[in-house]
């Protein structure tokens, strides 16, 4: 009797530690983005389903490193702050790597150099740049480097929206003189309004977007990294482009 009980003890045990291995290995992970941002990610209006650039480029890395992928739907600032306690695995949404962020979570190698641009209503010939922003009231979206780079400049009235939409429509509305975007947000909307507004200048900064990772996940990070860089070789980047964003007109 001792002996069975001895033999039912270990293998528990066993059980115990096939299940721990099991959890910690587990391939599932969970991407918090913020769907209202085309054409890197957005809600599709038929099928209700997150598609974009970054999406796709998640799943390519998802596919080379077997990792099961769940997406969640989160704004912005709370998808910083839920990356900042850990509360998601990683978060893909052309996510600027910035000093400050990278004290809250960790970043993948780069996947994408983007700057930020001017947008005004399209008869505007005053402004051509951000030098010429002083007196102006400028709208950004909130908790962004787009926010971070207006702060900067001399007598410039900041108008901050909570949806990366807002402050468009509000230029298109006449209630503020300008938007300063990521570029190729701020090309997506005015290929959309052509007739209304247009970019005003050559893009002002230089950034670069990266796959967020939960500070101790440092091995989903090193997998991450090896399958974006497989991607990367396989002109993966390129093709998405093409995909999503097209040819890019030359700045009006």
């Amino acid at each position: 009797m001792k002996r069975f009980f001895c033999f039912i003890l270990i293998g528990l045990t066993l059980v115990s530690l096939i299940s721990t291995s099991c959890v910690q290995k587990s391939n599932k992970i969970l991407v918090a983005t913020d769907a209202t941002y085309p054409p890197f990610e957005y809600m599709d209006e038929k099928t209700r389903e997150i598609v974009g650039f970054d999406i796709d480029l998640m799943k390519a890395i998802a596919q080379k490193e077997n990792l099961e992928i769940e997406f969640i739907d989160v704004r912005f600032e709370p998808l910083l702050e839920g990356m900042a306690q850990g509360k998601y695995d990683a978060a893909i949404s052309a996510i600027s790597i910035t000093e400050k962020r990278s004290k809250d979570m960790l970043f993948s190698d780069p996947y994408f150099v983007s700057g930020h641009v001017i947008t005004v209503q399209k008869d505007n010939t005053i402004i051509t740049g951000k030098d010429s922003l002083a007196g102006k009231v400028v709208g950004v979206k909130t908790d962004t480097t787009s926010a971070i780079e207006v702060s900067k400049m001399y007598d410039v009235t900041i108008k901050a929206y909570v949806d990366y939409e807002e402050p468009f429509q509000a230029l298109m509305n006449g209630k503020i003189d300008a938007v300063v975007s990521d570029d190729i947000f701020a090309l997506s909307i005015v290929n959309e309004n052509p007739t209304k507004i247009k970019i005003a200048g050559e893009p002002f900064t230089q950034e670069y977007y990266g796959i967020a990772v939960s500070m101790n996940k440092t091995e989903l990070l090193e997998r991450i990294n090896t399958g974006l860089k497989a991607v990367k070789s396989e002109g993966a980047i390129e093709e998405l482009f093409k995909k999503w964003v097209g040819e890019v007109p030359s700045p009006n």
